[in-house]
């Protein structure tokens, strides 16, 4: 019998439970059972593709194409789960399917409605995204917090699941806060509050995830029990830590909490091994150097714009073991800065990471071209690969009006653009180059170097395309073409000339980067870093 872990949220959101659902499958699969990880997102949107960053962090891009929430890379870092477009379901996706089957008249003139339609739906996707690597354990994180409206169609059918295939076969995990006031006393009413909503709604949680800002003591995780009816020993203290987010596991297990999950289930396993974890700890604990890398972009003020990046610098830093301390470069400011110098001299290497829009572009040419003439590492991910040729071919091949069609439809010089087929496209919902696609490497180039090999399979998440008509000027001025679409038909990587460390690549390799197995452009760019600032 297949079994269900369910991961609510309470009191209010931005807890974590991305991480902690991400968390669960990691002490599940070091103890050799396999599992699926499923996301919840509670708005009509279909996915997250047309989602500003700053409204719903990155979008993180699968291998079929799926545009989704971050969490599926939190998945993906911390798990072996297929990530696909199975295993993202929204409201919009739901309710856009249950319509298209009463306009086909497939539910033989019956009222439609949330309970059993939708709710059979939601149940249906679940089980469908468990079937994907034949798991034996279904992690399935429902997204806001309880109480929401919203969120009220998934957790009825998360209840309908303890009917379904029997309470020895689901556990609850509810992550709740547990705030700190004045004179540092712990406040449990939030909590207990929270479980509260939960029972009301016929959900008992079987575990509680207790976020606070420093561990809680025994007193404290009795009140809670005796209060929520949750066992003791199932009160996990979710605080804080100093290091890294991938301690959070080792966290968990060492309060038993997988012990626990794994008897509620009562399924067969063997004891853990979590040797690979307390490794990436142990070098993320104790790094040798430190390395500062400039992130040049539009979206800085967020950090969950850029979260997969971030972390792929991380796992950089572990492959080299040494610390990388991203400093964050709001390209619009250095349009106005009067020495860019000044500001990029003081790290290592710069990144520039991808985007949309005009807004800060003039900003990270600026950065681009003075890290060709001043032979500082740089790496350049989609948007930042078409900088790194658009500043090419103004300042080397002499094209000084160069620009994509992105920014300045009319342009006289168009090295960047859409490709032919693209651009009557009125509709942006799902018109871009997505998910994985081949990449032939060239013999000699940075990018051939540090992936080994000729042959490369990437992620992509874009529209524009370095232009076919500007290809051969822009080679005869000497930028090298490190890599192509089967064909050589379309440019998938630059390189600068004469350079110390420079990549441009147009897919985006940070989706996927984990810290048990850092992406081999990320641990080559910190290389390069570590080597210029040595």
């Amino acid at each position: 019998m297949k079994k269900y872990v369910f991961v609510t949220g309470g009191v209010c959101s931005s807890l974590g439970k991305g991480l902690a659902a991400a968390s669960i499958g990691t002490l599940l699969e070091c103890h050799g059972l396999r599992v699926c990880m499923v996301k919840i997102d509670p708005y009509l949107n279909v996915d997250a593709g047309t989602m500003s960053p700053y409204q719903h962090g990155e979008v993180y891009v699968t291998d079929d194409g799926a545009e989704t929430d971050l969490d599926l890379g939190n998945y993906y870092r911390f798990t072996s789960s297929p990530v696909s477009r199975k295993q993202s379901i929204t409201t919009g996706q739901v309710y856009q399917e249950v319509i298209r089957k009463e306009r086909e008249g497939q539910y033989l003139g019956k009222t439609v409605q949330v309970i059993p339609h939708i709710t059979d739906e939601i149940k249906r996707r679940i089980v469908v995204a468990g079937n994907d690597n034949d798991a034996e354990v279904t992690v399935i994180e429902i997204g806001g917090t309880v109480g929401d409206m919203e969120s009220v169609p998934f957790l009825e059918a998360a209840r309908q699941f303890g009917h379904d295939v029997g309470r020895d076969n689901v556990v609850f995990v509810h992550l709740t806060l547990v705030p700190m006031v004045a004179g540092e006393e712990f406040k449990t009413k939030p909590t207990q509050h929270s479980a509260k909503a939960l029972r009301e709604i016929g959900i008992q949680p079987d575990v509680l995830l207790c976020r606070s800002a420093k561990p809680l003591d025994e007193e404290m995780k009795r009140k809670i029990s005796l209060f929520t009816n949750v066992h003791r020993d199932a009160v996990i203290s979710a605080y804080d830590i100093d290091g890294t987010i991938y301690e959070i596991p080792l966290v968990y297990g060492n309060q038993g909490f997988d012990e626990i999950v794994l008897k509620k289930l009562e399924l067969d396993y063997k004891e853990a091994d979590k040797s690979r974890w307390e490794n990436v700890v142990e070098i993320y604990s104790n790094p040798k150097d430190t390395v500062k890398i400039g992130m040049v972009g539009k979206y800085i003020n967020l950090n969950d714009s850029y979260k997969s990046i971030n972390e792929a610098l991380i796992h950089g830093g572990i492959a080299n073991q040494v610390t990388v301390e991203i400093v964050r470069i709001d390209s619009e400011d250095l349009e106005k800065a009067e020495d860019i110098g000044a500001v990029l001299s003081q790290v290592d290497g710069i990144l520039i990471p991808g985007g949309f829009g005009k807004r800060g572009i003039e900003g990270m040419i600026l950065a681009a071209g003075w890290a060709r003439e001043n032979n500082l590492p740089t790496l350049g991910i989609c948007l930042g690969m078409q900088i790194m040729t658009i500043e090419y071919a103004r300042n080397v091949a002499g094209m000084k009006d160069a620009n994509s069609t992105e920014f300045v439809p009319e342009c006289e010089a168009p090295v960047i653009s859409l490709l032919e087929e693209q651009t009557d496209v009125k509709d942006y919902g799902g018109t871009m180059r997505l998910g994985l696609s081949e990449s032939h490497l060239k013999d000699g180039s940075l990018i051939r170097e540090c992936y080994g090999e000729p042959l490369i399979h990437e992620r992509h998440r874009h529209r524009y395309e370095v232009s076919v008509k500007y290809r051969e000027i822009l080679e005869e001025s000497g930028l090298i073409v490190g890599g192509t679409t089967p064909g050589n038909q379309l440019v998938e990587s630059v390189q600068w000339p004469d350079h110390c460390w420079s990549t441009g690549v147009q897919f985006h390799p940070e989706f996927t980067s984990k810290p048990t197995e850092p992406h081999p452009l990320f641990a080559g760019f910190i290389k390069g870093a570590l080597e210029n600032k040595e």
